[in-house]
């Protein structure tokens, strides 16, 4: 018997460190490209990282227009609202520069524009037949990695929840990992990114499909996380953690990619579509709740997780390992100013039943270490109340 299983890894080529943005001209060059289609929102405009890649490009004569019509949470009318602006601007590559929900609505343009299919008909596991245009994304946030991942998220804004789209044409071609475009981020947008930073690397480590490669990747991005996300919150200024966690994030990125994730992504794609909170913060509210439920399927995992933490498992059960690393989550949670209570973001009882429906038929659960019916679903919510 092999000691392992089968396991394909996809990673896109990328370049990480300060100054990494300004690259964004020579590889557009490369892609042939003459007319370019940034995507962004307001807060990074102002910010002033759309305004120096504009001037990149256009030193080397590539023209760009740009679409910032989106909101958090991209929602499936901006993204067909996108693939017409692009169309009409006869661009050829896309460029997005901002968090994670700037570069996903940038992946689903640029899927319909190629495949000449409404967004929500991608929804699923490799239902993508055509790649995008060329994309090059630029990351402002530490958190989701959408600049490396198969993953994109698309608010059905009929049926209120989240759609994952998973597929390797998600994949963009080079991301330009820039610290310096993080520090213009605020506390709390800081604090939620990283903690959907954190749940992404546990995740992707007791996850099914998890492989050597994904370990590696996964545990020192949860170190990286857990030793720098309170300082880049707390000194925005410091380059230092704002480096580490961006470096964490790509750390986590490259292992969610390629084992998936569970049911902490699973219910916080519906509590996040349902609601429209942010995406981080539903992770934060929901991670501590499934890792005591996941005991039963990944408990011994999560002595390397405490070891990453900083947390000495000398002499511990399963069940004490477990109980200090949820309390140490839910210690910082508050440090980090993150409600601890899902009625304390808008949630009723009487929402539960909805969540969890949408929570159940999300892709992310398949991969999650314990099976997770409709039942224990309802339950998480209720004791995340």
């Amino acid at each position: 018997m092999p000691l392992y299983e089968m396991r394909k890894f996809v990673a896109p080529e990328f370049i990480f460190g300060v100054g990494a943005r300004h690259r964004v001209a020579i590889y557009a060059k490369n892609m042939a490209a003459k007319r370019v289609l940034i995507v962004t929102d307001t807060g990074v405009i102002n910010a002033g990282w759309v305004k120096d890649a504009v001037s990149d490009l256009d030193e080397l004569g590539i023209e760009s227009v740009i679409f910032s019509g989106l909101t958090s949470n991209p929602k499936d009318h901006e993204v067909m609202a996108g693939a017409d602006f692009y169309a009409e601007q006869e661009c050829d590559v896309i460029v997005a520069i901002g968090g994670g929900s700037v570069i996903d609505c940038a992946k689903a343009i640029g899927i319909v524009h190629t495949n000449g299919r409404h967004i929500l008909g991608f929804e699923g596991i490799d239902l993508v037949d055509l790649p995008g245009p060329p994309l090059i994304c630029i990351p402002t946030t530490a958190g989701t990695a959408a600049d490396i991942s198969q993953f994109c998220i698309i608010m059905n804004t009929e049926e209120r929840y989240k759609a994952a789209i998973i597929s390797k044409t998600m994949v963009p071609d080079v991301a330009l990992i820039d610290p310096e475009t993080t520090t213009t981020l605020d506390k709390a947008l800081t604090a939620c990114t990283g903690m959907d930073a954190l749940t992404h690397a546990i995740e992707a480590y007791v996850s099914t499909a998890t492989s050597p490669i994904v370990e590696i990747h996964a545990l020192k991005a949860i170190s990286l996380i857990w030793s720098n996300l309170e300082a880049a919150v707390m000194k925005p200024s410091q380059i230092e953690p704002r480096e580490n966690m961006l470096l964490g994030t790509l750390q986590a990125g490259l292992a969610f990619s390629n084992a998936s994730l569970g049911a902490v992504h699973a219910m916080a794609h519906s509590l996040g579509g349902y609601l429209d909170l942010p995406h981080g913060e539903c992770n934060a509210l929901l991670l501590d709740h499934v890792l005591r439920f996941n005991m039963v399927g990944g408990g011994e995992r999560y002595f390397a997780i405490a070891n990453a933490m900083g947390i000495d498992t000398r002499g511990m059960s399963v069940q004490e390992c477990t109980k200090r690393v949820t309390q140490q989550i839910m210690d910082m949670r508050h440090r980090l100013g993150i409600a601890n209570k899902l009625s304390l973001v808008g949630v009723n009882s009487s929402d539960i039943p909805e969540l969890a429906t949408h929570a159940y038929t999300d892709a992310c659960l398949v991969t999650n270490p314990r099976d997770a019916s409709m039942a224990d679903l309802k339950v998480l919510y209720g004791e995340a109340m």
